[in-house]
């Protein structure tokens, strides 16, 4: 590859991305959905120069156009109310649909699993103790006897405060665990993410089989949407991350990761949001034994129904899209 041939092939591109990122915001906007594929493959062009030896005037002016396309997708924005408000009905839900197939795989992974040890364990009791250990079945046991203390003495508003904090702190913590872990290649992810779903799939199916199911599904109908899929994204993050680092598609590590962090921030972060929200439906709501059953699970159907639709349709039509 000559020089010349080189600059002919990419100049225009390079022309380009400068207009974008030294043009104004209207430039920019105008190029936002072509805006990262182009500082990839920028990145890509300098790498190439640098390994030919090219004119040091063409490597400086790619790496100043890399350094300047870098701030323009990895500044820091200010929160505020305006932003918020696009994040949750913009940013989030199409970061997620773009990576689609990940929230795919990890989704079927999970779900997968979940209801197959659940018919596992109902097909076969004595499953679930080699599954969880006898202490913890017998805690499971005890929080959904019907005829427990727990279910009949109705919780205070300050131990439903209590409960909301511990739910908090349980909920995110697993979540960020499953995120963070999925630096080692993603395995860590899988693991936790597989973990869980074999977990709650094996205690669904034992209450099933001791008959506590008038306590236990109307309890966690409610805040089980999101609950459920913010795990499901944390994984998916988690993956998103350890695929950028052992896989870097020709671009420097450091480069790739950022780049995946683009798209597994917003999703981690609005993962976080959905488990304060099953936190506080949680404690606040599905604790609520003397509701009605057909209103508990209406309302928990009502919870899954708007998850679907908000991943499918928010931000979709806002003319912003998400690299």
């Amino acid at each position: 590859m000559t020089q010349q041939s080189f600059v002919k092939r990419r100049g225009k591109s390079w022309d380009e991305f400068e207009l974008a990122v030294r043009g104004g915001k209207k430039s920019l906007r105008e190029r936002a959905s072509w805006f990262p594929t182009g500082y990839r493959e920028l990145t890509q062009d300098l790498n190439t120069a640098r390994a030919h030896g090219f004119d040091p005037i063409v490597i400086e002016r790619l790496n100043s156009l890399v350094l300047e396309g870098n701030q323009v997708l990895y500044a820091g924005r200010t929160w505020s109310l305006k932003y918020a408000v696009d994040f949750a009905l913009g940013i989030f839900p199409r970061a997620v649909r773009s990576r689609w197939r990940s929230f795919a795989a990890a989704s079927i992974l999970f779900f997968g699993l979940m209801l197959f040890f659940g018919f596992l364990c109902i097909r076969n009791p004595s499953m679930v103790y080699m599954i969880m250990g006898e202490d913890v079945i017998m805690n499971l046991q005890s929080m959904y006897n019907p005829d427990s203390a727990y279910y009949l003495t109705p919780r205070n508003v300050s131990s439903d405060a209590d409960m909301f904090g511990f739910y908090i702190y349980n909920n995110i913590s697993i979540a960020f665990r499953t995120f963070a872990s999925g630096i080692l290649a993603g395995v860590g992810s899988i693991f936790i993410l597989s973990f869980n779903g074999i977990f709650l799939g094996a205690a669904a199916g034992h209450i099933i089989n001791i008959g506590f199911t008038e306590t236990f599904f109307p309890f966690i109908i409610g805040h089980s949407s999101f609950e459920l899929i913010a795990i499901v994204l944390s994984a998916q993050a988690g993956l998103l991350l350890g695929f950028s680092f052992f896989f870097p598609r020709g671009l420097p590590r450091s480069v790739s990761l950022k780049m995946a962090g683009k798209v597994a921030l917003p999703i981690i972060a609005g993962a976080a949001c959905m488990l304060v929200i099953a936190a506080c439906i949680e404690a606040f709501w599905s604790s609520r034994h003397e509701f009605p059953l057909a209103l508990r699970y209406s309302f928990g159907a009502i919870g899954w129904v708007i998850l679907i639709l908000y991943f499918t349709f928010a931000g979709r039509f806002s003319g912003r899209k998400q690299p």
